[in-house]
């Protein structure tokens, strides 16, 4: 594994290479308190092209911010800096780093070339409708720069995922894609956001072997 670091914002992103090779790049994307694996999973071994994985601000080897601040359109800026870095490529999203995914392909929705999400933690996040504000409360003592860090895990369990703002993600996709399939959903989780946007055209049930057969470019 080869790992390189990007500056974004005020840190640094590790990104690591599970594996070289010519063709059109896999990005994995984790879930919630996780990490990226050390080498290419045995699910994704089909894939024809290199495979690359990020991790997200605060997780892995990456920077962890001072007081938190964490969002997932925080996150989605992270994957944003890494698709600025290899050009036009495939998301594979864990949990968390499915919804990322969501967020990324429907601002970018000419550059990522097709999307697969699949079960992991932060899948739900703080559900569809906003509640009343809570403050969260993170020991001094767990502030120790270490990864995971605690304000991650407390802000993006509880960040709210809305249907329409999936939906309206979807929707750039489907106008601007130009994709018969951009999204195969491989979790047997079924989160609002996520049940909304099965009803898209583009959107499709599947396993993760589908996903890579779909998207896999040469």
């Amino acid at each position: 594994m080869k790992t390189v670091f990007l500056d974004h914002v005020r840190s640094k992103l590790a990104l690591h290479e599970l594996r070289g090779g010519d063709g059109q790049p896999l990005l994995i994307l984790h879930g919630l308190g996780e990490q990226s694996p050390s080498a290419v999973p045995i699910s994704l071994e089909q894939w024809v092209g290199p495979v690359f994985a990020l991790d997200f601000t605060g997780h892995g080897e990456s920077s962890v911010p001072l007081a938190g601040g964490y969002t997932c359109e925080a996150l989605m800026s992270d994957a944003d800096a890494v698709l600025a870095e290899l050009g036009p490529l495939t998301l594979m999203g864990y949990g968390l780093g499915g919804y990322v995914g969501l967020l990324l392909f429907g601002s970018r929705p000419k550059e990522i070339k097709g999307l697969i999400i699949s079960d992991g933690p932060g899948l739900d996040g703080g559900g569809d409708k906003a509640t009343s504000p809570q403050l969260l409360h993170v020991k001094a003592t767990d502030l120790n720069g270490q990864t995971p860090d605690p304000w991650a895990l407390a802000e993006l369990a509880s960040d709210i995922r809305p249907r329409d703002y999936a939906a309206d993600h979807v929707r750039q996709i489907e106008i601007l894609a130009g994709l018969d399939v951009a999204i195969v959903v491989a979790s047997l989780g079924r989160p609002a956001w996520l049940s909304e946007i099965m009803t898209s055209a583009v959107v499709t049930d599947g396993d993760v072997g589908v996903g890579l057969s779909t998207f896999s470019r040469p």
